[in-house]
């Protein structure tokens, strides 16, 4: 077959190929910035970065959803990356973050990078950061059946990963086009994977492999706020499905009350439209979290005892004069989507509790209170997947 560039490594292992990584092994990102030493994935385009505030302009760059996929006969596969890890002062070490390999759709490992990396410290009384470089790390995979298949690297949802370069045994080339269908996806840090177990066990992930979709992940930790940028950018992505998931963001930071709110729903509905004006649209309100439901935000991160949680800390009363809870989202979600459906029949609702709602949370509590943990992530993925995909938004 034919390969693209490649030359020995640096060390001049022989039979190995070093393969630069571009846009045509990259799949889930909107754009690929190159750097001094490779490239880094984004999932907003430039013109959007430089509308966004800076937390987003940090959570974009981290790639959910975003994989390398090749097709190759080797059996050893080496990627050097930069990893820039973000930590919590006072806040427990989280784990390192794992790259999932899947050899023609099937799991076939999981690796970290060796190296520390650049580590972003975060004091959470003044929200000051502090960089401290390190080297760059290689994930390793061997051990590949021999053979021509197709190779996917799922790139961590945690982090920021610049790749360097793309090492084989064997010469690659792109993955064919699998000719499915494109699903776009918008949500909060439970889309984007929060303390789910690895990348292809993020929701998203899991109901794209039992769909049988290309993914495409624009949730933002914590940043679905209905961002007439986000909206520009959807827009002008090609799909054959989109969903949105919205709520727990714009309750938590308490940005807006129910009158913007219902305008800002339109708005970036309307955006959509004028991109997408006939492709199926779901949009999916709030999964259950007891702190949120008649509680408005904010919300405030809590490491009393060693371990980090979340609290509501708006007054219930309010809810009467506008704060938005998740009460409140869910009824108006239900209410704009059903009366803009009069017109637009490719437009389609979905209460969040259906994918996890009290009896779930009895089964798999929160642990922070605010995310579901890797059970939680598989169950929502699978009933996304039957409540989603088996209905008329996905026809």
């Amino acid at each position: 077959m034919e390969d693209l560039e490649h030359d020995a490594t640096p060390d001049g292992a022989p039979g190995w190929t070093t393969t630069p990584v571009g846009p045509e092994l990259l799949r889930g990102a909107l754009e690929v910035e190159r750097t001094a030493r490779g490239v880094l994935p984004h999932r907003l385009p430039a013109w959007a970065r430089r509308q966004a505030p800076g937390d987003l302009t940090d959570v974009e760059a981290q790639p959910a959803g975003v994989r390398l996929a090749f097709r190759t006969r080797a059996t050893a596969v080496e990627l050097d990356v930069l990893v820039t890890t973000t930590v919590y002062r006072g806040a427990p070490t989280p784990p390192d973050a794992v790259y999932d390999l899947l050899v023609d759709g099937r799991p076939a490992g999981r690796a970290a990078a060796d190296g520390g990396g650049n580590v972003r410290t975060v004091d959470t009384t003044t929200w000051a950061a502090v960089l401290t470089p390190g080297p760059p790390g290689t994930v390793r995979f061997a051990g590949l059946a021999d053979g021509l298949k197709d190779v996917e690297i799922w790139l961590p949802y945690r982090g920021i990963h610049e790749l360097i370069a793309l090492r084989t045994d064997a010469p690659v080339e792109p993955a064919p086009d699998p000719g499915r269908r494109v699903w776009l996806h918008h949500g909060s840090s439970i889309s984007h994977g929060s303390t789910a177990d690895g990348p292809t066990g993020t929701w998203p992930a899991l109901a794209a492999a039992c769909a049988g979709v290309e993914l495409v992940n624009l949730g933002f930790s914590g940043n679905a706020l209905l961002d007439p940028f986000t909206a520009r950018t959807m827009r002008d992505t090609p799909a054959d499905l989109i969903s949105l998931k919205i709520g727990i963001n714009l309750v938590n930071h308490d940005v807006m009350r129910l009158r913007a709110f219902t305008a800002a729903v339109h708005g970036f509905l309307d955006t959509l439209r004028e991109g997408h004006p006939t492709t199926p649209v779901l949009v999916v309100s709030p999964l259950h979290c007891p702190i949120h439901e008649d509680t408005p935000g904010p919300a405030a991160a809590d490491l009393s005892d060693g371990r980090l949680r979340f609290r509501a800390l708006g007054d219930p009363a309010e809810a009467a004069h506008g704060r938005l809870t998740l009460r409140v989202v869910r009824d108006e979600l239900a209410r704009i989507t059903a009366a803009r459906a009069t017109d637009d029949p490719h437009l389609h609702h979905l209460d969040g509790r259906a994918l996890y709602g009290e009896a779930d949370f009895a089964e798999f509590p929160l642990p922070d209170d605010l995310h579901p943990d890797a059970a939680g992530h598989r169950r929502i993925g699978r009933r996304f997947a039957e409540h989603a995909f088996g209905s008329a938004w996905a026809r």
